[in-house]
């Protein structure tokens, strides 16, 4: 048994609050707010993409000043909603602003929104259309396999909810190990497909989950040192999740999924394995409550390094958190986050504090609900909604991206978290 002092340690739990910086200059669009939107925001606000509106000009900006100081400062945009105030706090991949970038654009905003010598305004970004791969630039080169469902799919008008079942022969002829995945709608399809999960059916039998895309995530890479094992003549199992598009068009779609390999021959130190967790399907959500609660558990017989925390909610969800009680009945909270249905984010913990839990621990899921007619979301708050497969019912549980540890191997990792910590102390 490791002291109490160790678990601390090898969880890497730290707490932040949150202190806005007091803004020492007035702020103006061209110097201080233009580069801020251009590097997080203009992504999805730009022609073309997929927010409601364009961030890439002044006037654009200035008027809707008011909202967007609004979204920044409750940490609703860019969307990235982990509790900075409980839990690890080391991500990899945050898209969240910082306390400063928060304060420079409230202070512009309560300033008149000035807008600066535009002759020194920096150069809008240039992006790739919104079928091309954004893991593309971060490996380095195209994907090594790209395996869309078998035949374009047509989502009508006016047609119920769709769940299709496809499979996709993968054509290889060897082993590979996958280093990173990413998903993609076609272009015409974005607007239909609510998810797109691929299991892996090997030759022998077998297989398991490989990947999962939902709205506002596409891609996932593997922490060093681990991998997905990939079958020389896998079949892919899709199940693909449709809705009539809100413009009321039809629409034709083909997703693809592109995986990027290790080199050939290199096999990684330990297989990722990855999990929904801790389900709860015995929902009740009565109509007209603001503040529903839910608990799943996921008894854990094998030590386990935990890499990714993704909450996964359906319309009616606020808010989940993740904890790990241990044997002892100590219980210690690994991570919080807000909910948005339109946005189904990875939170990638930092190699240095990603969770180490013993066998024998329970990892407890909380999940919160607001099924009244304050959440604009609630179809009809006056009834009672369950557990089901549609966005208008709703789930409860995480997925968990680990890879296990033997008891030697678990030992070693908070021996080094607990050596790292001193020795940063000194």
């Amino acid at each position: 048994m490791i002291s109490i002092r160790k678990v601390a340690v090898c969880l890497g739990v730290c707490f932040a609050p949150m202190v806005f910086a007091q803004q020492a200059t007035e702020p103006n669009f061209v110097d201080h707010v233009a580069p801020i939107i251009y590097e997080n925001c203009v992504e999805c606000h730009r022609p073309g993409s997929i927010a409601p509106m364009t961030l890439i000009d002044y006037e654009t900006v200035r008027a809707w000043g008011p909202v967007i100081k609004d979204r920044v400062v409750r940490r609703k945009m860019p969307p990235y909603f982990i509790d900075k105030t409980v839990g690890v706090q080391s991500f990899e991949d945050d898209r969240s602003l910082t306390d400063e970038e928060i304060a420079t654009i409230a202070a512009w905003v309560d300033a008149g929104s000035p807008q600066g010598d535009i002759s020194n305004l920096p150069a809008v970004p240039e992006f790739e259309d919104s079928v091309a791969w954004t893991l593309e630039d971060e490996m380095g080169r195209p994907p090594d396999l790209i395996i869309p469902i078998p035949e374009p799919f047509m989502v009508p008008a006016d047609g119920p909810n769709w769940w299709m079942t496809f499979y996709s022969d993968t054509g290889l002829t060897e082993d590979r190990w996958i280093k990173a995945f990413e998903t993609k709608p076609s272009a015409e399809g974005f607007p239909v497909v609510h998810h797109a999960v691929t299991s892996m059916e090997f030759p022998e039998g077998g297989g398991g989950f490989l990947s999962e895309y939902a709205l506002g995530k596409t891609a996932d890479i593997n922490p060093p040192g681990t991998g997905q094992l990939i079958k020389a003549g896998t079949r892919l199992i899709w199940n693909v999740h449709y809705a009539s598009s809100p413009d009321g068009l039809d629409r034709t779609d083909r997703t693809r999924l592109a995986l990027w390999f290790l080199p050939k021959g290199e096999e990684p130190e330990h297989e990722l394995i990855r999990a929904h967790m801790a389900d709860n399907e015995d929902l009740d959500l009565p109509g007209g409550e603001a503040a529903i609660r839910t608990d799943g558990y996921e008894f854990l017989d094998k030590n386990i390094r935990i890499t990714t925390f993704q909450p996964h909610l359906h319309n009616l969800g606020t808010r989940q958190c993740i904890e790990v009680i241990y044997q002892d009945n100590r219980r210690q909270t690994l991570s919080c986050a807000d909910w948005d249905f339109g946005w189904h984010i990875a939170y990638n913990y930092a190699e240095d504090v990603q969770p180490l839990i013993p066998k024998g621990s329970m990892l407890h899921v909380t999940s919160w609900y607001n099924n009244s007619p304050s959440n604009p979301w609630a179809g009809d708050s006056r009834n009672w909604v369950g557990f089901g497969q549609r966005s208008t019912d709703d789930m409860s549980f995480s997925w968990i991206s680990y890879y296990e540890l033997t008891d030697e191997e678990y030992e070693a990792a908070v021996e080094e978290r607990f050596s790292q910590i001193n020795s940063g102390s000194d």
